[in-house]
């Protein structure tokens, strides 16, 4: 099965209230990992509230479905075994 927006936005609306970690590329071999709550899901973004915003100076993020289709950022779902796009491919062969 390929996977799409659609397949995404609809995997997180069932994810609404879980514990969420995103990993995001900040340039030059650096990246910056952000742990707290998926809180909303609208038609194009999704929304994290934040759990330690201890050195950040804000308390939500949000970002794209496409920006999880094409790995721009990573997500782990701590309490969650998801299937992720590459494991669809594996199970093809």
């Amino acid at each position: 099965m390929t996977t799409t927006i659609n397949n995404i936005k609809d995997t997180f609306d069932e994810l609404v209230g879980e514990d969420i970690v995103i990993t995001v590329e900040a340039g030059r071999r650096k990246t910056r990992t952000h742990a707290g709550t998926l809180t909303e899901t609208y038609p194009a973004v999704f929304v994290v509230e934040l759990s330690n915003n201890d050195e950040e100076s804000y308390d939500r993020v949000s970002y794209s479905y496409a920006d999880v289709l094409t790995n721009t950022i990573e997500i782990d779902f701590p309490d969650q075994a998801l299937v992720s796009p590459s494991d669809d491919e594996d199970a093809e062969e």
